[in-house]
């Protein structure tokens, strides 16, 4: 039975620490797998150091969507060959990750949010995604008639697919490890060693590599990390809350969501439920510090937004925690192995009237497990993936805004790529370190 990645979990990668490799990545989740993966098909030696466990934060607490639908346009092609991706290393672990194409379904409640729904399309058709239009009476079909709600209609992207998220970067992980590469839990990293702004090395908590080359993907810690070495990236954390339900008739297969709830068949019978309009924000130093970053964001965000005047102890941007520290230790990071915020309680009860809502022929939900997670976003919603420009031999890839499970194939090639001085696929400008602090206009990415 896939049991949910706890502090708990057992460990299961405790590779010697080599002397010197030719990357090192910081942070097991589905960006740092993937690219340790790709470049290990590259003939680079690689080494994940993880904190905790092996996708126990976000990678592993998310709902589980593999979707181009809604993308940003700079995404757009990116997710598309991580879809294709997914259903490649789904058929190297004989299935493991639970991917399966389902399709991606947006439904509007009203004429203005089918409007919305419908500016997409012009995205979809110029790179040939298969989304079309749903009228209110498809919509209806696609429940099994279960549902008595009055959506007017929506948007359906076929071949868009869901995984497992409890197994499926912990899959790709053994894989990869099988593969070669090599990979320690339990293994925060301190501290970058760094002369005239070139890397040398990376300092763990269990000793030091030699490296010229090292990804951070540390998710909701990256910023921490990153501002230790004058590295300022401008992410913050939102909490997102998730139920999964009791075993449930199979009467609907697409990734759903409209402006109140989203849903996710899972393969153990129940569906993964979340608020589509509700998330945690924790107040903290970096949210003064990136206020202004975050003006334009929070016009469309803030009703959707629980404010909390201070994180718990430990959390990324608590008020208490440590912002440098020696490189012999200890780091924040060994204080919160496995980041695992408390679900909010008023939407897991939202989530479950929303449901009799929406679904009143079936019973009530019950909540079988319920979670949260840390999600790591920038002020326009796009992630940072690039170079840092005066720290010759470091990678950033974080801020993914919770986007990052199902597009993780794909950055992680594309990061690969640039690790091994090869022609990347895609336009990665959107993602450029420097965007923040370049002068500029900010464009804002689709929050969902």
């Amino acid at each position: 039975m896939i049991s949910r990645i706890t502090i708990n979990t057992p460990v299961l990668f405790q590779d010697a620490l080599p002397d010197s490799v030719d990357v090192v990545i910081i942070g097991g989740g589905v960006i740092g797998i993937f690219s340790a993966l790709y470049l290990a098909r590259r003939g680079k030696k690689v080494i994940v150091c993880e904190k905790g466990r092996i996708a126990g934060e976000q990678s592993s607490r998310n709902w589980g969507w593999i979707r181009q639908h809604g993308r940003d346009e700079a995404e757009v092609p990116i997710a598309t060959q991580a879809l294709s991706l997914w259903h490649e290393i789904n058929e190297e672990t004989n299935g493991a990750c639970g991917v399966k194409t389902t399709g991606v379904q947006y439904l509007a409640s009203t004429e203005s949010e089918m409007q919305k729904l419908e500016e997409w399309l012009d995205i979809a058709h110029k790179y040939d995604i298969p989304t079309r239009r749903l009228t209110g009476d498809e919509v209806f079909t696609s429940f099994g008639g279960q549902s008595t709600n009055k959506w007017v209609g929506g948007t359906l992207t076929e071949n868009d697919a869901k995984g497992e998220p409890w197994q499926a970067v912990p899959s790709v992980a053994k894989f990869a490890h099988e593969k070669g590469v090599l990979i320690r839990e339990n293994c925060a990293v301190r501290a970058l060693d760094i002369e005239a702004g070139v890397l040398k090395a990376v300092v763990t908590e269990a000793g030091t590599i030699k490296t010229e080359q090292a990804i951070l993907a540390a998710g909701a810690w990256s910023s921490l990390f990153a501002r230790a070495h004058d590295i300022n990236i401008p992410q913050l954390c939102v909490k997102s809350s998730v139920l999964q339900t009791q075993e449930m008739p199979d009467f609907h297969a697409p990734n759903s969501t409209d402006e109140k709830l989203a849903l996710r068949r899972r393969d153990d019978g129940g569906f993964t439920l979340a608020v589509s309009d509700g998330h945690d924000f924790y107040l903290g130093p970096d949210a003064f510090r990136h206020f202004a970053s975050y003006l334009e964001v929070m016009k469309d965000s803030f009703a959707d937004t629980s404010f909390h005047l201070a994180a718990p102890r430990d959390f990324p941007d608590a008020w208490g925690i440590a912002r440098s520290w020696p490189k012999e230790g200890p780091s924040p990071f060994e204080a919160c192995r496995v980041l695992e915020p408390e679900p909010n309680r008023k939407f897991l009860k939202l989530m479950q009237e929303r449901w009799s809502e929406r679904f009143p022929k079936l019973e009530k939900v019950q909540i079988k497990e319920a979670w949260a997670g840390m999600i790591d976003a920038m002020p326009d919603v796009v992630p940072i993936v690039d170079r840092v420009p005066h720290l010759q031999g470091l990678i950033v890839a974080t801020g993914m805004s919770g986007h990052g499970f199902g597009i993780g194939p794909g950055m992680g090639m594309a990061i690969a790529k640039m690790i091994c001085g090869e022609a990347v696929d895609h336009d990665m400008s959107r993602f450029r370190f420097n965007r923040f602090s370049d002068g500029s206009r900010l464009i804002m990415g689709p929050a969902l």
